[in-house]
Formats: structure tokens, sequence, C-alpha cells
């Protein structure tokens, strides 16, 4: 599993709503990218959802990773992000949208 990085996308189950990142650690990298830790994919922006209606909420907000955070490796006590991390939108149905991994953003690192 490869460790996310800054340049990581994430999108929403609806394919084209993209996941505004951020990392709260700059001091380990991957060919100058921040790797992301513990908490960094969770509420986040969601930008371009198209899952739209007059009862229809688009995915605007990531909520808490469920699944994705490294259980070997971390930083500065934070576990970092694999690119397995999946969790919940705040879009409709409620409890039912995802986040998921498109790209962890390198190609370099892995976690064995």
């Amino acid at each position: 599993m490869k460790l996310l990085t800054l340049r990581a996308l994430l999108h929403c189950d609806h394919q084209s709503g993209l996941v505004s990142l951020a990392a709260r650690q700059h001091f380990v990298r991957i060919a100058g990218i921040p790797i992301l830790v513990e908490d960094d994919p969770e509420g986040r922006p969601i930008g371009g959802c198209p899952n739209a209606g007059p009862t229809i909420k688009p995915c605007t907000s990531t909520l808490a990773v469920q699944e994705g955070y490294s259980s070997l490796l971390r930083i500065a006590g934070n576990r970092v992000c694999l690119d397995r991390v999946t969790g919940l939108t705040d879009g409709t149905p409620p409890g039912m949208v995802k986040y998921r991994v498109r790209h962890p953003g390198q190609d370099f690192v892995a976690e064995l």
C-alpha cells in the first residue's frame, strides 16, 4: 500500500467530486511533497460533485476516515495515510456515499 502525499487524488463515489487536501505536517516528504497523516483527509471540502437536485445534497465535505491509516508507520505520533483511505461524505443518501483514493500522489514509497 502506497503512502499518500499532498498531491493525492481523492474523489467521492460520484467520480467528479474531488477532495481538496491539506497537510498538517511538512517535515517528512516524498519527492519534496508532504506525506498525509491522520486527520488530514477528514473535514476537507469536496468540489465538483455532480449529485444535485431538489432533494439531493451533493458531496461537499469528507467525514471521518473509516479505513486506511497505517498501523505501522507514524509521523510525530500520527498514523500515516495509505492508498486505501476511505470514509463517508456528507452527500445524499446519508451514510452511503464514500470518498476514496484515485491516486496516492506518488509511486515510490509503500508500506509492506
